[in-house]
């Protein structure tokens, strides 16, 4: 990893829910430019993770660095898509201005959104295959096409550093393969995906990082090394066999 510049430090993190740690003295160094998938059992720690490397939970112990700074001096270069299920998508507000609000972190909430970052809002829409929906009310839309917004959101950040809970969770086959696709033009741009998985399956096929987590860090590295048999039975507890393709 000498070579590799290092988007995303984390410093022996440590996470307890009312004194029982879920997330135990973790050590994680992501380099810049990968695809990354947090894997592991429910109950690991994937999206503990995530929200403590954001600020979201306070960890017990540890810290965390964003391109060698604390995660608050470099929020701008930081966007989140949370899980589905921790959304209001009754809140009543259009496509549109979901993506819209994606712009208000470098603007600050005192200014107004003028063109360009209207014009941004769109091409993002237009990115993720809902454009034709943009003044669509988000609860009339179905799962998958509320993820391709929340997407979208993200996508209007121009962040460097880009963070996925569950982005692959209830949305149909069509969906899935856009989100991928996106994901991985986000990293031949040189950014920075982190997304939290569950489907081993596809881990070889969409990723090119990996870490193992099951409230302690198993592994990190690259699929093609560590994406093995050994590393999933430590992970899961039962021994795994999983096609990985060299």
């Amino acid at each position: 990893m000498k070579d590799l510049k290092i988007a995303i430090n984390v410093d022996d993190l440590t996470v307890a829910y009312n004194y029982k740690p879920v997330l135990w003295d973790i050590d994680l160094a992501i380099p810049e430019g990968v695809l990354m998938a947090i894997v592991g059992p429910n109950g690991a720690g994937k999206s503990t993770l995530i929200k403590a490397i954001l600020g979201i939970i306070d960890p017990i112990a540890g810290s965390v660095s964003i391109f060698g700074k604390p995660y608050e001096k470099q929020r701008k270069l930081v966007a989140y898509v949370p899980q589905k299920g921790s959304v209001d998508w009754d809140f009543p507000t259009t496509a549109f201005d979901v993506v819209l609000m994606g712009t208000y972190g470098k603007l600050g909430w005192i200014k107004r959104p003028k063109q360009a970052e209207k014009k941004a809002a769109l091409e993002a829409l237009e990115k993720v295959g809902m454009l034709a929906f943009k003044n669509r009310q988000i609860s009339q839309l179905s799962g998958g096409q509320q993820q391709r917004i929340f997407l979208a959101r993200a996508l209007v950040q121009d962040a460097s550093i880009y963070f996925m809970d569950e982005p692959f969770q209830g949305v149909d086959a069509t969906t899935e393969i856009a989100i991928i696709n996106i994901l991985k033009s986000l990293r031949k741009e040189g950014k920075t995906v982190v997304v939290v998985h569950h489907d081993l399956q596809t881990v070889p096929e969409y990723f090119d990082w990996v870490t193992f987590l099951n409230v302690k860090k198993i592994a990190t590295g690259p699929v093609k090394d560590i994406f093995n048999d050994d590393n999933l039975t430590k992970t899961y507890g039962i021994n795994y066999k999983v096609a990985v393709n060299k």
